[in-house]
C-alpha cells in the first residue's frame, strides 16, 4: 500500500495530539498537587513545573491547529485530562505529571526521529516541536527536586 503525503500529515497531526493530551494530563496532575501545597511550595511548583508545562501544552495545541489549517486537515481538539484522586498526595500527583511529561517527550522524540516532519516539509511544525521539547526537557529533574524538598 503506497504511503501518501496526506497519510504522513495525518500521522504527524495524530502524534502532536498524542503529545498534547499527555501534557494536558500533566497539567491536571500538577493542578491537583498545587491544591495540596502550602502557599510557598505551591508558588515553586507553579514557577518550576506548571508554567513550563502550560506553555508547552499551548505550543503543542497551536502547532497542531496551525498545521491542520495549512494543509486543510480536520483540526482535532485535545481530550480533557481526568482529575486524580486526592489520596494520591503531592508525591503521587508529581509522579503522574512526570510520567505524562515523559510520554509527551517520547511521542515527540519518536516523531522527530522518524524524519516525518522533514519528509512532509513543514519547518514551522519542526520549530514548534523543538520548542515543546525544549520546554519539557528539564522538567523531570525539577519535579524530583521538588518532591525531595517537599519532604523536608
Amino acid at each position: 500500500m503506497p504511503y501518501t503525503t496526506a497519510d504522513a500529515r495525518q500521522q504527524l497531526l495524530d502524534s502532536v495530539v498524542e503529545a498534547g493530551e499527555a501534557l494536558g494530563a500533566a497539567l491536571a496532575s500538577l493542578t491537583e498537587a498545587y491544591e495540596l501545597l502550602d502557599e510557598n511550595a505551591a508558588e515553586r511548583l507553579e514557577e518550576q513545573l506548571f508554567r513550563p508545562v502550560q506553555l508547552a501544552y499551548a505550543r503543542a495545541r497551536r502547532a497542531q491547529s496551525e498545521f491542520a489549517a495549512r494543509y486543510e486537515l480536520p483540526g482535532r481538539s485535545f481530550e480533557p485530562a481526568v482529575r486524580g484522586a486526592p489520596s494520591h498526595g503531592v508525591k503521587g500527583f508529581l509522579e503522574a505529571a512526570v510520567q505524562a511529561i515523559g510520554e509527551a517527550d517520547q511521542a515527540l522524540a519518536t516523531l522527530q526521529d522518524s524524519m516525518l516532519p522533514i519528509e512532509v516539509g513543514d519547518p514551522e511544525l519542526r520549530a514548534d516541536l523543538e520548542q515543546v521539547r525544549t520546554l519539557i526537557g528539564p522538567l523531570s529533574h525539577r519535579a524530583h527536586e521538588l518532591v525531595r524538598n517537599f519532604g523536608r
